[in-house]
């Protein structure tokens, strides 16, 4: 599925043309025309239905007799095809905040680990219809990704080459944005921004960690004196 424009009108052109539809329905009525009169108030009922009132950054899908006719994402009054359906969306920048997660890091480390992930929907088509409900597409995908790049890293190079969770946390949330916009784009999701925002030892192993940290921070002093 990819976005395109559905077919609008201005909504108050619309109006009018109910109005005046109603107006000559009352008209065949007061004539006694009982069948032109149900005719005419059947018709004005269906272009009624083509009125919609979108909202500033708020797109709606348009589906017509189980056809995908297009969206409306600019903001305002309008008329739309009759008869038809529509899915709202939002198009806001969102947050999204993980849940601390407990993983192991490359050497087996288990370790916690949480992210932020900053996003919003470009394409209504593929967030309405590619996928079954696109925030919780993100909430999955967003954790299964941190997952990923957490096991690809250690925790700490203890003062070895190497990138490491702790001391390139830049370069690892960049990898992170990379991978959510490669796993989101199905759903017309763009990733703008990701950050971890908990790192730490997992409880069982942190005094032991910590006491290596020290350790090596006596030696490293001492190699510099």
């Amino acid at each position: 599925m990819v976005e395109q424009k559905a077919w609008k009108i201005n909504g108050f052109i619309g109006i009018l043309v109910v109005i005046v539809l109603i107006g000559v329905t009352i008209y065949s009525f007061m004539l006694e025309q009982i069948v032109l009169g149900i005719i005419l108030t059947t018709i004005a009922v269906i272009l009624a239905s083509g009125i919609r009132v979108v909202q500033p950054n708020e797109a709606r899908a348009v589906i017509f007799f189980g056809n995908y006719i297009g969206s409306v994402r600019e903001s305002g009054f309008w008329y739309i095809v009759p008869l038809s359906i529509d899915r709202k969306i939002s198009l806001r920048v969102r947050n999204f905040n993980s849940k601390t997660l407990k993983v192991n890091d490359i050497d087996g480390n288990p370790i916690e680990i949480a992210t932020v992930v900053v996003f919003k929907v470009v394409d209504s088509a593929k967030a309405v219809f590619d996928v079954d409900d696109y925030e919780e597409f993100v909430e999955i995908q967003s954790e299964t990704a941190l997952r990923h790049v957490a096991t690809g890293y250690p925790y700490d190079t203890f003062e070895e080459e190497g990138y490491s969770l702790r001391g390139n946390s830049k370069e690892v949330a960049d990898e992170l944005c990379h991978e959510l916009q490669d796993r989101l784009a199905i759903a017309g999701v763009e990733v703008m921004e990701a950050r971890l925002t908990h790192l730490a030892y997992a409880t069982e192993i942190a005094s032991a960690m910590l006491q290596r940290q020290q350790a090596t921070a006596i030696l490293a002093a001492r190699q510099k004196i």
